[in-house]
């Protein structure tokens, strides 16, 4: 603890003092525990070890000039972690219990939460898998839920910066009556090969297109979307993209700073009429896009000629982070203060 340089924390795992731990069984959620461990006994036949029955989740917390810590929109992480496990039959947790666990997580680690000014926030990662043993392909009928917590530094070393991206066909992001709109581990494993790739080819992350016609944008790697032009924020709708909640919130953002919003079907071609595109989620708020390559086409799409973000992205980015550090008012009830 005493050597952690908050000012040049990477993304990436710390260990804290303390994580939350809730058990199903019998049919009911039981109290929350507390434990100072890093590990924890599994039945060898575990559905989240052979069924991949687990979901999980990500947000922050954020220690403002006034010395709080502001959580960003847990309930919405709370609703999505309860459509992940109806998505794959695990039991659903509800809203309150998680709240209460990521609170106390973050309180029982406070000190983690990094200072305000150096950039950095405190990473919180719920996860729920099915811990009760199963062989033959069924739901478990015990699960476990825990929250651990830890500081990590801003997503861009240096300053909000773009980064290219690819397109490749070759790879699906989901299948479009698939898991896509569920945050579950699989569609991160099902990602891990083309990642690799394109970082090889010195790209930032692979931009998928819709698995059944190859005729749509779909996600940039596990963040989605937006492009802007003419005063419009543009973001694709897809029965296989997972809902982000950072995506949301800078839609009413949009709104607010008198753009219009269109989330829609956004055909490939489109890349070319935008003045700005970026990838947005939970670590970077917003990866702001260079260029798209078409690898598959030789085509290239080109929304910063100097490297700098546009001015709408940086914008909506400053507003985002403003209200989550609570630099400005939250005026639509997005921020918990930790008592």
């Amino acid at each position: 603890m005493e050597n952690i340089d908050w000012n040049n924390l990477n993304f990436g795992y710390i260990k804290t003092d303390f994580n939350i731990r809730c058990l199903y069984k019998n049919g009911a959620w039981g109290e929350l525990e507390v434990s100072d461990s890093e590990y924890f006994n599994m039945h060898i036949s575990a559905t989240a070890i052979h069924y991949g029955q687990e979901a999980f989740e990500g947000l922050k917390a954020f220690r403002g000039k006034d010395g709080k810590i502001r959580i960003f929109r847990m309930d919405e992480n709370a609703k999505r972690m309860m459509d992940s496990s109806a998505g794959t039959l695990m039991a659903q947790l509800p809203a309150e219990k998680f709240m209460e666990a990521v609170k106390k997580a973050v309180k029982l680690n406070e000190k983690f939460v990094p200072p305000y000014g150096s950039g950095a926030s405190l990473y919180i990662r719920p996860v729920l898998f099915g811990s009760g043993p199963q062989i033959g392909v069924k739901p478990a009928n015990e699960y476990m839920f825990m929250v651990f917590v830890m500081p990590v530094g801003p997503y861009f070393k240096g300053g909000f910066k773009t980064t290219p991206f690819v397109i490749m066909r070759e790879f699906d992001r989901s299948a479009p009556l698939g898991m896509g709109k569920y945050k579950v581990g699989g569609n991160y494993a099902a990602s891990l090969v083309a990642v690799k790739k394109a970082a090889e080819l010195g790209y930032s992350n692979i931009f998928y297109l819709d698995a059944k016609e190859k005729k749509y944008i779909d996600e940039c790697g596990a963040a989605n979307f937006f492009g802007i032009k003419n005063n419009t924020y543009v973001t694709p709708k897809s029965s296989t993209i997972l809902p982000s909640i950072t995506n949301k919130s800078l839609m009413v953002l949009a709104k607010e700073m008198g753009m219009k919003v269109e989330v829609r079907e956004v055909p490939v071609e489109e890349l070319e009429t935008f003045e700005e595109a970026g990838a947005c989620g939970t670590a970077a708020v917003i990866s702001p896009i260079s260029r798209i390559d078409d690898f598959d086409e030789k085509k290239t799409y080109l929304f910063s000629k100097d490297g700098k973000p546009g001015p709408v992205s940086e914008k909506l980015y400053n507003k985002l982070q403003a209200i989550q550090y609570g630099d400005e008012p939250d005026n639509h009830g997005w921020i918990e203060i930790v008592e």
